[in-house]
């Protein structure tokens, strides 16, 4: 009988951290969070944060507690995330728990904000008793990317490419289109509807001439174009440029390029088009990237961007460890060409020591495709 508790633990935590996904691309810059309320071992409320400014998971949970005609005094709510105890543009999460009765919280993740952060001293002052616990790694997870912004100023980053079965992007003449299947595809566009940037750099732009727009799907988020362009030398008849009118596009560029005589013309055009340009240092010949998601996190309002990119920027991203999530679809093709080109390139590892470590969270088969999603490799 001993394991029951922290079995029940586990999977109301599990239960939480699903229905909170329904919240991705809804809820950024806030984090996602679910609750579930449980009687008895009887699940009587389930909450998420449905929308950026609406009701935060707790008052979401009890809310549908109530719907339900049931009452959650002297229950227990399994939260992702600690309640907060702040005014935002909802009250504090704990006054809803508290004026509810309920008689325990347990939580996965510590609130790491400086205001709102900090719940569960609220709680346990008012005889409600707390737990923090660990037992479910998706609810863990869940609350990375809003953790990493919160301690580091930096968006999260998704890394997503096609690959065959040896691990190649495309052939050595640099045909890539398609790989993956439509299936997977569709998945890809899923993804660009649920983040605020996707950035590509000008070698993908000048060989594919691609939108980077979310078709097909249904967009809960209308991300921003990122194109990393050091020279600024990006086509004026491009897809991209042609359509930033209606399409927010942005391209950065070396620093010195913002007000360099020799480009004003292009700038011109550019801006003129919609573009908007970015100016950022560089570093060993190369823009210096911290800096530019930074910039894009704190000027533009960007918690997270879907990378797609050739393996030139890909191997800089990862030989700087930026990368916090890959997503990875592979094909059943298999080129065994030593000229094909790879997924990343660029980095020096002489030993697999040398390499970036990623755990698996999730595999999912699209038709003869495998849809594979990771992430950075937490620290012990």
């Amino acid at each position: 009988m001993s394991g029951v508790p922290q079995e029940l633990d586990k999977a109301m935590l599990d239960l939480a951290a699903r229905v909170a996904l329904r919240g991705m691309g809804y809820v950024e810059p806030n984090p996602m969070v679910g609750a579930v309320i449980v009687r008895d071992g009887r699940v009587i409320g389930l909450g998420h944060h449905r929308r950026f400014g609406d009701l935060h998971a707790e008052r979401d949970a009890l809310k549908n507690c109530r719907e339900r005609g049931l009452d959650a005094r002297g229950a227990t709510i399994y939260v992702t995330l600690e309640p907060c105890r702040h005014f935002g543009k909802q009250p504090p999460c704990t006054d809803a728990l508290i004026e509810a009765g309920i008689a325990q919280v347990v939580y996965a993740v510590d609130d790491p904000h400086e205001t709102s952060g900090g719940g569960s001293g609220v709680l346990r002052a008012a005889g409600i008793s707390v737990r923090k616990c660990e037992a479910s790694t998706a609810a863990i997870r869940l609350s990375e990317p809003f953790i990493k912004r919160i301690r580091t100023g930096l968006p999260w980053i998704i890394a997503k490419w096609a690959q065959t079965i040896d691990g190649r992007a495309a052939t050595r003449t640099g045909e890539s289109k398609w790989i993956s299947n439509e299936r997977s595809r569709r998945r890809v566009h899923q993804l660009r509807a649920r983040v605020d940037a996707v950035l590509a750099g000008f070698g993908t732009v000048a060989a594919d001439d691609p939108m980077l727009t979310a078709r097909g799907v249904h967009v809960r988020r209308k991300a921003k174009r990122v194109i990393i362009d050091r020279e600024l030398n990006i086509q004026a008849d491009s897809k991209l440029v042609m359509s930033a009118g209606t399409e927010p596009t942005l391209i950065a560029c070396s620093k010195d390029l913002i007000v360099a005589d020799i480009v004003a013309r292009q700038r011109e055009a550019l801006e003129a088009a919609g573009v908007t340009l970015l100016g950022v240092p560089e570093d060993l010949g190369r823009l210096h990237l911290p800096l530019l998601f930074a910039t894009l996190m704190e000027k533009c309002g960007v918690s997270s961007v879907l990378v797609e990119s050739g393996p030139g920027l890909l191997g800089a991203l990862f030989e700087l460890d930026l990368i916090d999530e890959a997503v990875v679809y592979v094909a059943p093709l298999l080129l065994g060409d030593e000229m094909a080109k790879t997924v990343a390139s660029g980095r020096v590892a002489s030993s697999l020591t040398e390499g970036r470590r990623f755990d698996l969270l999730r595999a999912r088969r699209l038709g003869d495709d495998v849809e594979l999603v990771y992430r950075r490799r937490r620290e012990a």
